[in-house]
């Protein structure tokens, strides 16, 4: 006879919201006593994806406990699909209209089900170590530790999907995933020159105004060296990844974008990058939801088949289709002398 021994669900899952009120919004939450709490307006998101990475950081529980919360649920937050499976991710999910926020542990199909909402970088921060511990690692050669480059540029851009308005141009969405992946641990960054001049982007200025006016960025006096920058999404600041992981991946974004020849438009070389974090140097056929495609590119699924053409015409895309059933994009990246280096 086999014993079970029962043990208390572990529910990860924090509902917040914003509330309107005469004197401005109020933070509500389900979960603590930071109920009707004000908030500042311009930054109440910034405020409020904070205080539930903030939740995710405190009520941290050993991997093997984490459930999908979605499926607890009975899958009741997307369309039927085929089961659970896959890893377990922290999902964040935006109800229609903007005033309600979820954060959740998902598994990986039914966070790819899910419409509004994006997979954030994990918020468990890594335990600081001894003194000791620093003093040997150091005599270290340091290891990247976690996913690779093309994973966290997806993921990044999965979230600025959500972070930032549907309207937010292609270039602006370039400019602030490097940013995101080369900011400090005081979410500031200087973004240099080159940077900008190897995306083709510079001076950009249209694009910074975008950026400051959704209020995820503010920008002071360029320096000698590049625009300095402090970056207002609060959530951003629970980056599981270091640092140096982080420019290794910023880097491995620009080197891809940049490749996009023959006077490339910014929403050619997202739309490029995009598609080639899918896949692998192993194979080149990628696969995703066209309407998850078209919110990383920031723009609508309808102008879809004429970029992905224009992709087509610049080498760098061999085939693509869309399945009417499914609404998912089957794509294969060209492998000729003007395909992508995709190199890590």
């Amino acid at each position: 006879m086999r014993l079970h021994f029962a043990h208390p669900r572990v529910r990860r899952t924090w509902t917040v919201e914003l509330r309107p009120q005469p004197g401005g919004p109020v933070l509500v939450c389900r979960h603590c006593a930071h109920n009707n709490r004000p908030v500042n307006g311009p930054s109440a998101r910034a405020e409020l994806l904070a205080h539930l990475a903030s939740h995710a950081r405190w009520d941290r529980v050993p991997p093997h406990l984490r459930t999908c919360q979605c499926h607890e649920r009975g899958c009741e937050w997307h369309p039927r699909h085929r089961g659970c499976h896959g890893p377990i991710r922290l999902l964040l999910t935006r109800k229609p209209g903007g005033r309600i926020w979820r954060l959740a542990d998902a598994c990986t199909a039914c966070a790819a089900a899910t419409s509004h909402a994006a997979v954030v970088p994990e918020t468990i921060l890594a335990t600081r170590a001894s003194p000791c511990g620093r003093a040997n690692s150091s005599r270290k050669r340091r290891h990247p530790k976690g996913p690779d480059s093309r994973t966290r540029v997806r993921e990044m851009l999965n979230y600025l999907a959500t972070a930032l308005p549907a309207e937010t141009g292609a270039a602006a969405r370039l400019i602030a995933l490097q940013c995101a992946l080369r900011m400090n641990d005081a979410a500031q960054v200087t973004l240099p020159f080159g940077v900008l001049r190897g995306l083709r982007l510079a001076p950009a200025a249209a694009s910074w105004d975008e950026l400051r006016q959704a209020r995820w960025l503010q920008t002071a006096p360029p320096a000698c060296q590049g625009v300095r920058v402090q970056i207002l999404d609060a959530g951003l600041l629970a980056q599981h990844p270091a640092r140096p992981d982080r420019l290794q991946a910023a880097d491995w974004a620009l080197r891809t974008a940049s490749q996009v020849r023959a006077d490339p438009t910014p929403l050619q070389q997202l739309a490029a990058l995009s598609l080639a974090t899918r896949i692998t140097r192993e194979n080149d056929h990628g696969s995703a939801e066209a309407d998850l495609m078209a919110r990383e590119f920031g723009s609508e699924v309808v102008i879809l088949p004429l970029l992905l053409d224009q992709l087509v015409t610049k080498g760098l895309l061999a085939a693509w289709a869309i399945t009417q059933e499914t609404g998912d994009l089957h794509w294969t990246m060209e492998t000729n002398d003007h395909a992508l280096d995709l190199k890590d």
